[in-house]
């Protein structure tokens, strides 16, 4: 029997279903026509709006105190960093493997992004590197949960506590994750979440800063409310705060999302599983390890690295364009470190004032930069709320690849 020809090339796909996202239906519908009929659409102090119930039921969902919906997850981040009492010079301890905003949310509060490599097992920052590179003006750091699996926390947490730093967790890929059983973003001082339209909860944009600490959540609050206090007067402002608020929309459908969560996030971590088993059986593909003390992983995305010498040598581009053409979601991962971003390169940083000392054309952090530019892959979110037989069709048309490639 010959070789099944490639889909890249005419052949058939190995999958012929499509993962549509976002999920939705009539609750979601039904929802909005409501804040529509209601004539409330912004902001209000009325418990009983979407927005005040979303951020109540989220808080409750991952067993915090408070909760403040914001804009977007960038924003949740800027200001947990402004309701740290970072000053101008301060370094934050950052990831060079996450979208962007890690980073340039600390350069938007005067600050330095300092960054510490990532674990070449499960792309979360590398606990072991990040007390050497700590200084007396370090004020933070902000481990990001890489596509939903928990990073180090207990080491991170006694690592904070040692050099009394505040942790602000990036949960925007772990909504529903855990760590021993407890939700991401309920560990550090404050965890941020974002709901843009590729997060597992979404609402085409959106985010949410979590806390336990009372002033750090008063803080945010008259952050996000352009520097009113709770009992104030509207024209009466506090704080250099802006109009960072979630409209009344956005929270009514992220209520239904919610509803929805946890279902999702044991499908997701089901499937996350099973795919796995199912790759570790194939020589050059091998899954991102999941934290020991990760007791839910919410696979925003699936990581996994690819060996080229396995596959006949092809680029990690090539893989992906034919694996993309077998059916499967795949992509080649961030093509670059943070800090070899233009913007960081050529410090592009306009009125935000940052040391003229600091530069970032001789940062390297060599795990990072082999898995943006040679192993690291993912598939998304989406592709986990398939069913078992969805990932043997994935591990199936990898195979397929490679039979073609001997």
């Amino acid at each position: 029997m010959g070789k099944e020809k490639l889909a890249y090339y005419g052949g058939n796909k190995t999958i012929g279903r499509s993962f549509p996202w976002p999920v939705y239906g009539e609750k979601e519908i039904q929802a909005l026509k409501k804040v529509v009929e209601s004539g409330v659409w912004g902001i209000t102090s009325d418990p009983e709006s979407s927005v005040s119930r979303f951020e109540k039921a989220f808080a409750d969902y991952l067993g915090v105190k408070h909760a403040v919906a914001v804009v977007n997850g960038s924003v949740a981040l800027r200001l947990s960093l402004m309701a740290a009492g970072v000053k101008p010079g301060d370094e934050i301890i950052v990831p060079p493997m996450s979208f962007i905003a890690t980073a340039s949310v600390v350069i938007e509060v005067n600050c330095v992004p300092v960054f510490v490599d990532i674990d070449p097992d499960t792309y979360n920052i590398d606990p072991d590197k990040i007390e050497e590179a700590i200084t007396p003006r370090t004020k933070a750091i902000i481990p990001v949960h890489f596509a939903g699996n928990a990073c180090a926390m207990d080491k991170i947490m006694e690592i904070a506590a040692r050099h009394n730093l505040y942790v602000i967790e990036d949960a925007c890929h772990a909504h529903g994750a855990e760590y021993r059983n407890r939700k991401l973003g309920s560990i550090g001082h404050t965890g941020c979440f974002s709901f843009q339209s590729s997060k597992n909860m979404c609402s085409g944009e959106g985010g949410i800063a979590v806390t336990d600490d009372d002033t750090l959540h008063e803080k945010i609050s008259s952050l996000h409310n352009v520097g009113r206090k709770p009992g104030g007067a509207w024209y009466e402002h506090f704080n250099l705060g802006c109009n960072y608020r979630m409209t009344q929309f956005q929270a009514a459908l992220l209520l239904i999302q919610l509803e929805r969560l946890e279902e999702e996030v044991v499908k997701r971590d089901s499937n996350g599983l099973y795919l796995s088993e199912l790759l570790n059986e194939i020589d050059g593909i091998t899954p991102l390890l999941r934290a020991p003390e990760a007791t839910k992983h919410s696979y925003h995305l699936f990581p996994f690295k690819y060996d080229r010498s396995k596959f006949n040598n092809i680029s990690k581009k090539e893989f992906a364009e034919l694996l993309a053409a077998e059916g499967v979601p795949c992509f080649m991962g961030y093509p670059e470190p943070i800090y070899r971003q233009p913007v960081f390169q050529k410090k592009n940083f306009f009125s935000y004032v940052i040391p003229d000392s600091v530069s970032y054309t001789d940062v390297s952090c060599p795990v990072c930069e082999e898995a943006c530019h040679e192993k690291g892959m993912w598939i998304t979110q989406n592709v986990f709320l398939g069913e078992r037989k969805d990932m043997e069709m994935i591990a199936e048309a990898i195979r397929k690849i490679k039979a073609n490639l001997q």
